[in-house]
């Protein structure tokens, strides 16, 4: 009996230890499926992640498509708002409609003047426009301020002083003008030879304020179409009301500015036109308030008389030709950002008796390609004594030499 109770025991052993294994491929086999599933469910989530996305970037396609098949919208303005439902609209070839609105776009919305987008067939008003200026006007801004600072203009310390006076402490401290009772002055305009620092002023006051800088050529005014230099005028103003305080600076103000006289060719009333609409938008009815005018001309003597009367242009700056102190002042801050021998200034200085801003600048950059083209590191005084003799010769031989005194009265 003991025997074959013995006998059984290695039979259960061997069962237990297969019952084991058993078991152990079992959970080996449920964490890999486990482990299955849990992929594929990663994978469904992702699937679906995209699919998603993919819908939803067929219903953009599909409201492009819809969009693109639509019919054009025609731009018009509104006249008036006459109830919550309608309004009197002027469409764009110039005919007048009453016309149903959109109630999405809420009636606070739509005022006289206000551009919108009307359906081509209905002409509902279907969306609201935001004012549109002309690229010349809207590209007029200046983004990014010059490098340039007060202390880089040389001589010309009284005007630069009567130029901030009158843009710049009006625009920081209007309360002082109002403490005292006068109104600033509206704008400025700078006159004198060519290449005497103008322009240059100009940059200086663009990089020196927190204001927006628009600048405009005169010449860029004068349009071909009847009627478009008084829009571009309008629109220009309007985009410095919209971005005050701004100041706007007018070059070559001549090109559109001079006498009004008995005009022979529609081009001659049409840039007359120009002029008219910059005078009624200098002094008209429109207050500018934190809107400031720095114009500039060689040519004051052809401006018109309107032009020049106080209320428009308050202070008239004359930017002289530099004589022996603005020069030698020219001078050291040009030749200060130079590598040079020993010089003597004061022969430089005597030697270039005539010569403007822009003449005393072309010397220096001469005579450093002098140095350059010597392979020297330094610019010596013999250099700047053949460069004086360069520009001096381009000066007298050039075409209009000697006509910036000439023309400028």
């Amino acid at each position: 009996m003991t025997s074959d109770v013995e006998a059984m025991k290695p039979s259960s052993v061997s069962e237990e230890s297969r019952s084991d294994d058993e078991l152990r491929l079992l959970e080996r086999d449920y964490r890999s499926l486990h482990d299955k599933a849990q992929n594929l469910i990663t994978e469904r989530v992702s699937l679906e992640s995209d699919i998603n996305k993919l819908k939803k970037r067929t219903a953009r396609l599909d409201e492009e498509i819809r969009m693109l098949k639509s019919p054009p919208l025609i731009i018009g303005h509104v006249q008036d708002v006459l109830n919550d439902e309608s309004a009197i609209v002027r469409s764009s070839n110039g005919t007048v409609f009453q016309v149903a609105v959109n109630q999405r776009l809420g009636i606070s919305r739509l005022k006289p003047g206000t551009r919108v987008a009307l359906n081509q067939d209905t002409l509902a008003v279907t969306d609201v426009l935001h004012e549109a200026w002309d690229p010349l006007v809207s590209g007029a801004e200046l983004i990014e301020a010059p490098n340039i600072e007060y202390s880089h203009i040389g001589g010309l310390d009284e005007q630069i002083e009567k130029l901030r006076e009158a843009i710049e402490l009006p625009l920081e401290r209007p309360d002082l003008f109002r403490k005292v009772g006068i109104e600033p002055p509206k704008g400025v305009l700078l006159v004198g030879p060519p290449g005497c620092g103008k322009t240059m002023i100009a940059k200086a006051v663009a990089s020196q304020t927190n204001a927006t800088f628009i600048r405009m050529v005169g010449s860029e005014l004068a349009q071909k179409y009847i009627g478009e230099g008084g829009r571009m005028v309008r629109e220009l103003f309007s985009l410095a009301r919209d971005k005050a305080p701004a100041i706007i600076f007018l070059d070559e103000i001549d090109a559109i500015g001079a006498k009004r006289l008995d005009a022979a060719t529609s081009g001659d009333r049409e840039v007359q036109r120009t002029l008219m609409q910059l005078l009624a938008e200098l002094d008209g009815f429109d207050a500018l308030e934190s809107v400031k005018i720095i114009a500039a001309t060689n040519r004051p003597d052809i401006l018109d008389d309107a032009l020049l009367r106080p209320g428009r242009f308050d202070r008239i700056v004359e930017i002289p030709m530099p004589d022996e102190s603005a020069r030698k002042s020219i001078l050291s801050i040009h030749v200060g950002r130079m590598a040079t021998t020993r010089i003597s200034m004061p022969r430089i200085v005597e030697a270039t008796n005539g010569f403007t801003g822009a003449d005393l600048k072309a010397t220096c950059v001469e005579a450093g390609m002098a140095a350059i083209r010597d392979k020297r590191s330094k610019v010596r005084q013999a250099d700047f004594t053949q460069a004086i003799q360069i520009v001096a010769k381009k000066r007298d031989s050039g075409p209009g030499s000697n006509s910036s005194e000439a023309l400028y009265v």
